[in-house]
């Protein structure tokens, strides 16, 4: 699925990332975890291809930085890799004032989905999700809390109906029950996706279970586990890996 080899990434000239080596499969949760400051986001940014991070490898042989589904992406544009399969939910989901919800989509969406079809799955995924009727009918998340912005995110993500998802901290803002909302949601709809889950916390992890356990700092993976090691972390903190 996404295979990053021997990752590098900089931004204004600062290494953030160095030598990332680690390979997500299909159909797989994962869960990445780290202090402040360790790179999380900014790998979410590198996948996604944000023009602001400089993207290259660590080593001098011809190995692409980021490969997915067999296809080198490194130069590719973020709207490319969207294309390609690739989702990236924002930390801090943005209004668009005059923009509706059932708009944003027909536009991604022109000639894969009808209107109709759009239309169907927002309300049937906004029921899933607990998510008001009215908040699709207004311009996107013009007066919406934090947490029905990240239930939105959601919503637009199982529309999108990307391969690999990531969700940059997609549990900050959100109450308990909504967290559970989201869990069962991505549970239930995760046949054949790959789930990168970017959090501070154990808290969703108890719900959506992730198969693997990421802990990142200064740049790097430092340990690999399941989801007793996100345990351990709540427990004891990040100087215990």
């Amino acid at each position: 699925m996404l295979k990053l080899q021997n990752l590098m990434v900089s931004v204004s000239g600062k290494k953030i990332i160095k030598d990332f080596n680690f390979e997500f499969e299909r159909g797989k949760a994962y869960a990445i975890m780290g202090p402040n400051g360790s790179g999380k986001s900014t790998l979410a940014f590198a996948i996604m291809g944000h023009p602001a991070y400089e993207v290259r490898s660590q080593t001098s042989d011809a190995r692409s930085p980021i490969v997915f589904n067999n296809h080198d992406i490194s130069e590719m544009k973020p709207n490319e890799r969207a294309k390609e399969g690739i989702f990236l939910s924002f930390q801090t989901p943005l209004a668009l004032s005059g923009v509706k919800v059932y708009q944003l989509l027909q536009l991604a969406l022109q000639g894969k989905k009808d209107p109709l079809q759009i239309r169907k799955e927002a309300q049937q995924y906004a029921k899933e999700l607990g998510i008001n009727d009215d908040l699709l009918v207004r311009p996107l998340n013009e007066g919406a809390s934090g947490g029905e912005r990240k239930k939105m995110e959601v919503l637009q993500a199982a529309i999108l109906d990307k391969k690999l998802m990531i969700f940059d901290e997609v549990d900050t803002g959100v109450d308990v029950d909504a967290l559970k909302s989201i869990a069962k949601f991505l549970i239930k709809h995760k046949k054949d996706k790959t789930y990168i889950i970017i959090t501070h916390y154990n808290r969703i992890l108890h719900y959506l279970k992730p198969d693997h356990v990421l802990i990142m700092m200064d740049g790097k993976i430092v340990k690999v586990g399941d989801r007793t090691l996100a345990k351990k972390v709540e427990d004891e903190g990040y100087k215990s890996i």
